[in-house]
């Protein structure tokens, strides 16, 4: 058997919840220790562990993410009052990726994976939509209140030193709820100057989208610095290179973009982008067919798969029944981490492994072993057929193993 392939330094892996840390593992085992001298900083996001460390493990993860550079993040559970319930936590903890995000000041950039014999639900796309995802505050990262009867809400801020601003919200007569949220203007303009460094590296067009005709200082605040941003530094690369820069309210983009023939990167706000991503993975085939990069101005990077835990499939798993869940958006979170870490070390080895990873998992989409979710929007074909779980990482495998034999 070949030298394994050394990864110089080691890439921050953050492990999950449920049917997704099931494949994780599977694809640890399979696909990358059997070709790999890997070595990881690792950190148990499951929920369990996140209750018994009061989330101290979340934050201790994105402090590696900066000090190495390169995190790699399965899949884990945002808790809810059923989720109290049912793993007996301390309390309903905030979403980890809210945390990492917000520690480390990036944008999200969302892109399909591409297989031929899987075609978009809409037939105008011929090239990939990339969503560019604000990651940072907005609901996210709010603070809420449940209003049990009659009284006035306001939303004040008291200037460190001045006069306290006061809006009233609401006059409640009943009861109801309350949401604040915020964002910054740093914050604001980091998002969009990755996402104009982005387009440009693409060679995309870039639209930004958001409601301002309704949020008139909120919203609005984004459109302006993006406006600004453009302007001053980069409407003559832009221009040199041919590329567009559009703004437009969200409800005509969204009519715009199912007319469109793709080929853009769209720019969205923390909660647009996260809706609006899925809609563009399904459209695609499955929520699983779709890549996942968080980019800090800090220079660092986390890759993830854009899913969820797969929970009902989880609760299979643990019925000892047979499940068919798509491992591809995990497999890519691993290759784009691997890819990048070798870009920071200079190793070409690695970032070839990384591409014939996705190569292996590609080939064996097209080549018709699929999971459930792909065979219900694949191309019909004599070769198809549906695999289990470990069947398909198990394709996947040996058709990398062909891969490097031929190296």
């Amino acid at each position: 058997m070949k030298a394994k392939i050394k990864v110089l330094t080691p890439l921050v892996e953050l492990d999950g919840d449920e049917m997704t840390r099931v494949m994780w593992q599977m694809v640890k085992e399979k696909l990358l220790r059997p070709y790999l001298e890997l070595s990881v900083e690792y950190y148990d996001l499951s929920l369990e562990h996140r209750d018994e460390t009061n989330d101290r493990v979340t934050v201790d993860a994105a402090e590696a993410i900066k000090k190495y550079g390169v995190g790699v993040k399965c899949a884990t559970i945002t808790a809810n009052e059923d989720r109290v319930r049912e793993y007996h936590l301390k309390e309903a903890w905030k979403s980890p990726n809210a945390t990492i995000r917000s520690a480390l000041d990036g944008t999200v950039f969302r892109k399909p994976i591409l297989a031929r014999n899987i075609r978009p639900a809409v037939s105008s796309w011929k090239k990939p939509i990339i969503i560019g995802r604000h990651a940072y505050g907005d609901v996210y990262d709010n603070s809420e209140i449940r209003v049990d009867g009659p009284g006035t809400a306001e939303l004040v801020f008291t200037p460190a030193a001045g006069t306290p601003v006061r809006r009233k919200i609401h006059d409640f007569s009943s009861p109801g709820v309350i949401q604040g949220i915020h964002n910054t203007d740093d914050s604001i303009a980091s998002f969009a100057r990755s996402c104009f460094a982005f387009a440009l590296d693409q060679k995309m067009d870039l639209w930004f989208s958001t409601k301002d005709t309704i949020s008139k200082i909120y919203d609005a605040r984004f459109r302006e610095i993006f406006a600004r941003e453009y302007e001053t530094s980069w409407k003559e690369a832009f221009q040199r290179e041919g590329l567009d820069y559009f703004f437009t309210l969200i409800d005509d983009a969204v009519a715009r973009i199912m007319k469109s023939e793709g080929g853009i990167l769209w720019a969205l706000k923390n909660y647009d982008g996260d809706v609006l991503s899925d809609m563009i993975a399904s459209a695609n085939g499955s929520l699983a067919m779709m890549t996942s990069v968080l980019v800090s101005p800090m220079g660092c990077y986390e890759y993830e798969a854009a899913h969820g835990t797969v929970q009902k499939h989880y609760y299979r798993h643990l019925r000892g029944e047979e499940t068919s869940s798509n491992s591809t958006a995990l497999i890519f979170a691993w290759s784009g981490g691997l890819r990048k870490r070798a870009e920071f070390d200079s190793t070409p080895e690695v970032a070839l492994f990384a591409d014939m990873l996705e190569s292996a998992t590609l080939e064996t989409i097209e080549g018709g072993s699929l999971t459930g979710d792909l065979l219900l929007v694949a191309e019909p074909s004599p070769h198809n057929r549906k695999v289990d779980t470990p069947g398909f990482i198990n394709a996947i495998a040996a058709n990398l193993e062909k891969r490097l034999a031929q190296r």
